[in-house]
């Protein structure tokens, strides 16, 4: 019922144009025995089994979300409710670039090698080309050589490499023994492969101007290539060059550009580029298509039929879905879908001869690509979902997951989103309004998971502490979208708080039976007043960081406080009684989302007939917000010398004129030089003198 749409989705985006079939070097798991995508390599390593990836070259479905890549990284600056983590994770990864195509060639056959540049101000510096190692171009070019077995160990060794970090600790290449003429002067120029540069960038050739670029500059001194500077601040040369000049400045050496500023250069050369027909000025973006052939049961069989004579065939919409056989094998090697003769082989759509089914299956991100639009109508049988429903419903208001899907789920949810809108299913732009990107939970600095056996068994918890002890310190350990360190003192602490709060309210409940259902009366007094303030105060703080930032553990600390501060008052007149009734009913009500199963049982035990979950939220009153008079400690030199009754927010310059007033004071300043004056609002004045 699902995956139906999933194929009807592609069919769509086949007629767009957005699905296309092509040869790819592709990143390969053998131990999954499928392809990755870029982003589903982490340091080399298959993202699902972290088996070591290497390249091969296979015919690959892909979705052509480079046609949304401007878009996608525009349309970033609306999502204001988005962590800026992760926007900058996208934008880098989508990796917008302003600059020249430059068409250099290969000199044994005149084949064209085209670089992209941001600088082509420094095209008459070149001095060599560069190739990044997994490009198909390499394998090519030492076909047969002497050199292909040491290319291919080479290239090996750096594919293991994070792609981050390739040549960090030293720059390596290897000379293919082939050359590339230089587009305006002819000049031979000679390839190389290194670890420096990377296949997401422009073309996955570089051109190499070591005067002007210092990874460029540290290879050429390595391996004695030339550096030939063509940029310097006055125009003039260097002879004794002992970095890459990277400024911006006057070009020399040049030809008729020499005398140039940088910025005017790059205009003049790429308008030359032009004209030749030998670049055109361009953007370029490091976003690739996404790759979504999988050699793996599970995912949704792409709908398409390979007829000898009518090439590649849509399946119909009216044969949707394309189900998953029953009848494979599943040896743990190699596709299973090919196990099924029953599924390869069918009749063409077409010309009714004979026909195979397309054997790959989609990337399991297609199906988390869009599914929140299908919650909106999932019943539906006629098509993916109701647009009525979809824009009534969506964009989803708030959205929680890992940072981890940063770029993977995101962006392919974000695309998917922008392309059923263009085919009319929604009028939606971007699919969620508010994210919170949750941390990991961590024990002893390492990632808790199951393939490490570092977790920790809730069974245990639960039977030593209770479910509300485990529940409370994941909350409070740490704000949800930092990572949470497990500690067993951590736990421990909660629990001890639990028995805290158990004891507070458990000791009071004659008084709450008496008096709880009855409103606070605020009188005039000084006792009154700093309880109506810790009330309100903490409901204020619990609300807004529980509906507005998410922030749990601020709430906990704050109901944790009143708490504190409730168990050591002591009511004295009805009145007081009353307001603590109160305040301890309210505590109850806070607490009930953190340590339901306690309080659900106190609330019980407190006579309220009605559950707790059927009562309203309270609300805080402002007028109780602050309170008159506070209590100003007044230190010397650190030591407390006196304490005054001041009025709440009092400015530090009225509270000085108090402080001067203070005869206790006065004995210990009296005569001596006032070092430093140090004010805390509400709290203390601390005067250093010598």
């Amino acid at each position: 019922e699902y995956y139906h749409w999933n194929q009807w989705i592609f069919l769509q985006m086949y007629k767009k144009g957005l699905a296309y079939k092509k040869k790819a070097a592709i990143n390969w798991c053998p131990a999954c025995d499928t392809v990755l995508a870029n982003e589903q390599v982490e340091e080399n390593r298959c993202w699902r089994c972290e088996s070591e990836v290497v390249l091969k070259d296979l015919e690959q479905w892909f979705f052509r979300i480079s046609a949304y890549a401007d878009e996608l990284l525009d349309d970033l600056q609306i999502l204001a409710n988005w962590p800026e983590k992760v926007k900058l994770q996208q934008r880098n990864w989508i990796g917008k670039s302003y600059g020249t195509e430059i068409y250099f060639r290969l000199a044994k056959d005149n084949r064209p090698l085209p670089i992209f540049t941001t600088r082509p101000d420094t095209l008459f510096g070149v001095t060599y080309v560069v190739i990044a190692p997994e490009h198909p171009l390499v394998k090519e070019l030492v076909e047969g050589k002497e050199k292909e077995r040491e290319v291919k160990e080479f290239v090996e060794k750096t594919l293991k490499e994070e792609k981050h970090i390739r040549g960090a600790e030293g720059k390596e290449g290897i000379f293919l023994d082939e050359y590339a003429l230089h587009p305006l002067t002819g000049e031979k120029i000679p390839i190389y492969t290194a670890n420096f540069v990377l296949m997401e960038y422009g073309t996955g050739i570089i051109m190499s101007v070591p005067a002007h670029d210092q990874r460029d500059y540290e290879f050429a001194q390595k391996y004695n290539i030339p550096v030939r500077q063509v940029i310097s601040e006055d125009g003039s040369a260097d002879e004794s060059l002992e970095a890459a000049y990277e400024e911006e400045g006057i070009l020399l050496a040049s030809e008729e550009f020499s005398g140039l500023p940088s910025e005017d250069a790059r205009k003049e050369i790429t308008r030359k580029l032009e004209k030749v027909e030998k670049g055109r000025e361009t953007v370029q973006y490091k976003l690739r298509d996404w790759l979504i052939s999988r050699q793996r049961y599970w995912g949704t069989p792409i709908p398409v039929v390979h007829c000898e004579k009518c090439g590649i065939v849509p399946v119909p919409e009216e044969d949707l879905p394309v189900e998953l056989p029953l009848d494979v094998e599943f040896s743990g090697v190699g596709n299973p879908l090919e196990t099924s003769d029953s599924f390869r082989d069918v009749s063409c759509p077409c010309c009714g001869g004979n026909g195979q089914r397309e054997m790959d299956t989609m990337d399991t991100f297609v199906d988390s690509s869009w599914y929140f639009f299908r919650y909106c109508d999932n019943q539906n049988t006629r098509a993916p979902f109701n647009k009525a429903k979809v824009d009534y419903w969506c964009p989803v208001d708030n959205y929680i997951g890992g940072i981890e899907h940063a770029i993977l789920h995101l962006l392919y949810a974000r695309f998917f989103t922008k392309v059923l809108r263009d085919i009319g299913l929604t009028e939606i732009d971007e699919p969620f309004t508010h994210l919170l990107t949750q941390g990991m939970v961590t024990k002893d600095g390492a990632k808790m998971s199951k393939s490490l056996g570092n977790t920790v068994d809730p069974g245990y918890i639960i039977e030593k502490y209770g479910a509300d002890t485990a529940r409370l310190f994941i909350l409070f350990a740490a704000p949800p979208e930092k990572d949470l360190e497990w500690l067993d003192s951590g736990v421990e602490g909660c629990f001890r708080f639990i028995n805290r709060f158990w004891r507070l309210i458990h000791g009071n409940i004659p008084l709450i039976q008496q008096s709880g259902g009855q409103e606070e009366y605020g009188g005039g007094e000084k006792r009154e007043k700093e309880l109506l303030y810790m009330m309100h105060s903490t409901l204020k703080k619990v609300t807004d960081n529980m509906e507005k930032r998410y922030h749990f553990n601020t709430c906990v600390a704050a109901i944790m406080e009143l708490v504190n501060y409730l168990g050591g008052y002591s009511p004295q007149t009805d009145n007081e009684r009353k307001i603590f009734a109160k305040a301890l009913q309210w505590s109850m009500i806070m607490a009930f989302p953190f340590i339901p199963h306690v309080v659900s049982e106190l609330w019980e035990k407190s006579g309220y007939k009605e559950p707790l979950d059927n009562y309203s939220w309270p609300e805080y009153n402002r007028e109780f917000l602050s309170m008159d008079d506070v209590e100003m400690v007044v230190q010397v030199n650190g030591k407390i010398r006196s304490k005054m009754t001041v009025s709440r927010n009092m400015s530090e310059e009225e509270v000085w004129e108090l402080v001067q007033k203070d005869e206790k004071i006065q004995r210990y300043i009296s005569g001596k030089d006032i070092v430093k004056k140090i004010f805390v609002p509400d709290k203390l004045v601390n005067i250093v003198v010598k």
